[in-house]
Formats: C-alpha cells, structure tokens, sequence
C-alpha cells in the first residue's frame, strides 16, 4: 500500500500509553498485571464451573461461558502489549499489529455486545414466557445466536480494519492511547477521514446499536410483566435474575457509548482513555464477580468446582 510523505506501514506507530511519565510506568504495570491475572483467573473458574456442573448447562450459562470466554480473548488482545511497553523505552507496534489488533478489538467487543443481547432475550422468554422457554432456547437456537454473532462482529470489524488501510498517515506516528484504537489512529490520518466517519455514525450504529436496542426492548417487556405479579416477593425473585446482567450491561454500553457515539472533533484523550479502560479492563474483571456474587446457581458450581480440585 503506498502511504504518501509518511510510511507508517513501514515503520509503524508508537503507543503513548494511560501516561508518559517515566516514574508511574512500573506501578502501572503492576496494577494492571494484577487486573489482567484477575481478569484471566476468574473467567476461567467460570467457564470450569458451568462446564462441571450439569445444573448449570441451561441457555443462560451456555451464554454467560461464552461472554467468559470472549472476555479473557478481549483483554489478551490488549493487555499483554500494554504491559510489555510499560517496561519498553520505545513503545512500538507494527502496521499490520496495529491493524490486527484493531480487527480483533472490534471484533470481540461486538461479539460481547451481541452476547449480552443473547442473555436479555433468554431472561425475557424465562420471565414472559416460562412455558415455551425450552422451545425458544433450544440447544439449536442459541448456537445459532452464539454463531450469528461471532459472525456479524467479525465482518463489521473486516469492512472497519479494510477503511483504515486505505487510510494515510502523513506527520505523527504517536498514538495517544495505550492500543489501536480507531479513534486515535484515525486523528493522525492526513486522507480525508470522513467516509471512515460515516460509517462510525451509520455503520458501527446499527452494529452496535441493535444489540442494545433489544436489550432495551427485552427489559422493557421484563419490566410489564413483571408489575402484573401480584406478591412483592415474586417481583424481587424476577428482577433479582437481571440485576447481574444489567450491571454488566450499564457498565459495558455506557462506556462504549461515550467514547464511540461523538464526532471526532470532540474526542478527549485523557478521558476517552479511561472510560476505554473500564469497557477493556475492568468490566471483563469484573464479570466473574458481578456473575458470582448474587447468584446461588454459580456458588454452588464454584463450591462443586473446589471440592472437585481438592479431590
């Protein structure tokens, strides 16, 4: 690809990183190598948990795996670079490592939003339509869902890494960020970036929008039947089956949304940077424990799990 005045494919981009004082470099790496442990320690113990135990192969765990799985796959895409560069003097990456990176970000993030989409409609068909649940999230069907959404997300994140290789970089090669993210790679560009705007305001809308959209709609829906139970007890017991997935959902879109939903002449890094790290970082750590903590169905397949490993 010829690149004019400045080959970044050549030399490609250097990291500036959360900060570029010399002195903050090791802490930071230390907190987010516990963070990134964290992250990969509790996910996993999910994923054995639902995979042990029988009682926990329902839709809803099937899913909940699943988001575990893409998280700890999220978090290496980004993480281990991070680290390594806060020990580096020069904190490089490629082109084509930029450009994979990006493509493997994008991709994971959608597949999380889509999943978390997935778990909104099995709590609604649990709660709105208990009879014909085994129907509607049929072994088959939530494949079909796990399958659709790995495939939208991927060929969204193609057509996105495709846009930007056509782009070209003409002064800095310093991206204020800590990855490859497409705002800040897409402020460096000298082309004209507008159709790449576009297709953030249109395409990268509706991608990421309509997963959102129905999680909307399925708590919507959640919120009106369960107003007609009568005891106050049966609306806890209904609402208390959302409460981790809504925390989740909250801490994921509102981020997402922040950082990605604005023009790019309203971009900030400083706090771009860290709503990026909560929907990167710390939600993907936070999950096992938001998962966890109030669900009785997962204590007790974490508490199977340990005995198992104790034997």
């Amino acid at each position: 690809m010829e690149l004019k005045n400045y080959s970044s494919s050549a030399s490609g981009f250097i990291l500036l990183g959360l900060s570029s004082n010399p002195q903050l470099q090791k802490p930071l790496f230390v907190i987010f190598l516990i963070m990134y442990l964290v992250t990969m320690v509790g996910n996993v113990l999910i994923i054995l948990a639902i995979h042990f135990d029988s009682r926990l192969h329902t839709p809803m765990y099937f899913f909940l795996s699943n988001l575990s799985f893409m998280d700890i796959c999220f978090t290496t895409v980004i993480v281990p670079k991070m680290l390594v560069n806060f020990l580096s003097e020069i904190k490089a990456i490629s082109y084509v490592g930029c450009l994979v990176q990006m493509y493997f970000f994008m991709a994971l993030a959608n597949t999380d939003s889509y999943l978390l989409a997935s778990m909104a409609i099995d709590r609604l068909v649990a709660i709105c339509k208990p009879f014909h649940y085994d129907v509607v999230m049929s072994p088959r069907r939530c494949l079909l869902m796990l399958l659709g959404s790995c495939t939208i997300s991927h060929l969204h994140s193609l057509f996105r890494v495709l846009l930007m290789s056509r782009l070209s970089f003409c002064a800095s090669h310093v991206i204020k960020h800590f990855f490859c993210d497409t705002q800040p790679v897409l402020k460096l560009s000298c082309s004209d970036t507008s159709s790449n705007q576009i297709v953030v305001m249109t395409e990268t809308l509706a991608v990421i929008v309509t997963p959102f959209l129905c999680i909307i709609f399925s708590y919507l829906r959640i919120i009106v039947t369960v107003l007609t139970i009568p005891s106050a007890a049966g609306k806890w017991k209904a609402f208390s089956t959302c409460s981790s997935h809504l925390t989740v959902v909250v801490l994921f879109y509102g981020s997402v949304i922040y950082v990605y939903f604005r023009p790019l002449s309203m971009y900030s890094v400083v706090k771009d940077r860290v709503a990026t790290v909560i929907y990167t970082i710390v939600t993907p750590m936070l999950n096992p424990f938001i998962y966890s903590l109030r669900n009785k169905d997962m204590k007790k397949g974490l508490k199977k799990l340990k005995d198992r490993i104790q034997l």
